[in-house]
């Protein structure tokens, strides 16, 4: 028995002492080797005190502390008449129906002042405010811009109103935590988080609409539009307006009107009654691969000027046909979105500095901006012309398609450069003509003429 123990003794002795200098001489937390099928082997760096460092300062409570009670239920009430019965239809006797939409808005002053879209109240009787501690008002709708979708409402109390302080959106960045506050279907301020996708994103197909949204995956759905979209302070970044779903509901994408856009459209609304917005004076598109290839230049973004209005700032300034716009202000134009979102923050007689390429060579230009005096018309962004253009296309009236945003003329071929220059028969000279009759007529016929002389009459049923 003696014999079996003293062996069996040493050995224990020596494994302990080899386990000792192998756990001295080893740091278990540096590398691991790991078999894998093939008898591969990879090293793995791994250092457990890195664990939850990257969320250990991400806090969202503050942010929405300070913005729910912001956001309210927005539900507009509209009256249309229609025939409600198989009666009613066959005896030609409509009646009147009542449609309820509903939305979000943010209160954005003490005295109540709030932003939404303008989709969610277009075509009100009747608009009704409910704010998150379940207060009902009736809000008068003070003015709208329907080109950026944004409308200013004001409900009035003898308390003041919880509001949102403005940020500055352009200061943004890919990336960066957000929060999308909604009050959908008056169920009191919900709250999802998210990050920046993308800037100045177009959803259009071609550069026809001065769109210029924030890309969130936070999610948003129907009733949320018109609600804030905050940075991890609780200042607000955006005005929540669409998503892109093949559902109609969530499916990653939504998008916001940029506050600096919003505050200028609440800005000019208040002070003027209406939406100032400057002009630089010059018509093209966004670069890429395929239209560099055509135009034979290196650059494969920023801004093209196909064309220069006469007598307008960028002309007096001196930019051409062929020069490529890089920079508005030091900030950077690598598309037409780019171009068009800061211009939107900017008004008639403001000057700006233009960053050019001209032959390689850069240059910086200032510019002063002008007064817009261009109307939407059937989705057609029409601006006056000078005797010189009209002489040119061998015209006595007319005024230039700039650009639009109606598809069954895209698919038409209508095109920026087309002169309209009849509606119903009547001869349009300048935008206010088209204005006069938008209103008086029911439009049944418009004529145009390409840039190459081809009339073209467009009939409407």
């Amino acid at each position: 028995m003696k014999k079996i123990i003293f062996p069996l003794t040493i050995s224990i002795i020596g494994g302990v002492i080899a386990l000792f200098i192998h756990n001295l001489n080893f740091n278990h937390n540096e590398i691991i080797q790991e078999s894998l099928p093939e008898n591969k082997m990879v090293n793995i760096s791994y250092d457990s005190s890195s664990s939850v460092k990257s969320n250990s300062n991400i806090d969202f409570t503050m942010a929405a502390e300070k913005t729910i009670h912001t956001v309210v239920h927005v539900k507009n009430t509209s009256n249309s008449r229609g025939s409600s019965s198989v009666w009613d239809y066959f005896n030609n006797n409509p009646s009147n129906r009542t449609r309820v939409g509903m939305g979000s808005g943010v209160i954005i002053s003490k005295d109540g002042y709030i932003i939404t879209n303008n989709h969610v109240i277009e075509n009100a009787t009747t608009i009704e405010v409910t704010t998150n501690n379940n207060k009902s008002y009736k809000a008068d709708l003070i003015g709208t811009d329907e080109v950026a979708d944004i409308a200013v409402l004001k409900i009035d109390s003898e308390d003041t109103f919880p509001y949102i302080r403005f940020a500055d959106s352009d200061q943004t960045k890919i990336g960066e935590w957000v929060l999308a506050v909604g009050n959908p279907y008056n169920l009191t301020s919900t709250v999802t988080a998210g990050i920046i996708s993308a800037k100045s994103r177009d959803l259009n197909d071609y550069d026809s609409k001065n769109q210029s949204f924030i890309q969130t995956d936070a999610a948003v759905n129907s009733g949320n539009s018109g609600g804030a979209l905050v940075n991890t302070t609780g200042d607000l970044i955006g005005i929540n307006t669409a998503i892109t779903s093949g559902t109609g509901g969530f499916v990653g994408y939504s998008f916001a009107v940029p506050s600096n856009v919003a505050r200028k459209i609440f800005e000019d609304i208040i002070e003027f009654g209406n939406v100032q917005k400057g002009l630089l004076g010059v018509t093209g598109f966004g670069l890429n691969s395929r239209n560099a290839d055509e135009l034979n230049i290196s650059l494969t973004e920023g801004f093209y000027v196909n064309d220069v209005e006469p007598s307008m700032g960028a002309a007096l300034a001196g930019i051409k046909k062929g020069d490529v716009i890089l920079s508005l202000n030091k900030l950077e134009i690598t598309k037409f979105s780019d171009l068009s979102g800061y211009l939107s923050t900017k008004r008639p007689g403001d000057v700006i500095l233009v960053g050019i390429v001209r032959n390689n060579e850069k240059l910086k230009l200032k510019v002063t901006l002008e007064k817009n005096e261009n109307v939407e018309f059937y989705g057609m962004q029409l601006k006056n012309m000078s005797k010189e253009e009209l002489k040119t296309l061998n015209l006595e009236n007319g005024v230039k398609v700039l650009n639009h945003r109606n598809n069954t003329l895209y698919r038409m071929g209508i095109s920026p450069g087309y002169v309209l220059t009849e509606i119903n028969g009547e001869e349009i000279k300048n935008t206010m003509d088209i204005s006069r009759l938008e209103k008086e007529l029911k439009i049944s016929q418009i004529t145009f003429v390409s840039p190459d002389g081809e009339k073209e009459k467009l009939i409407f049923e």
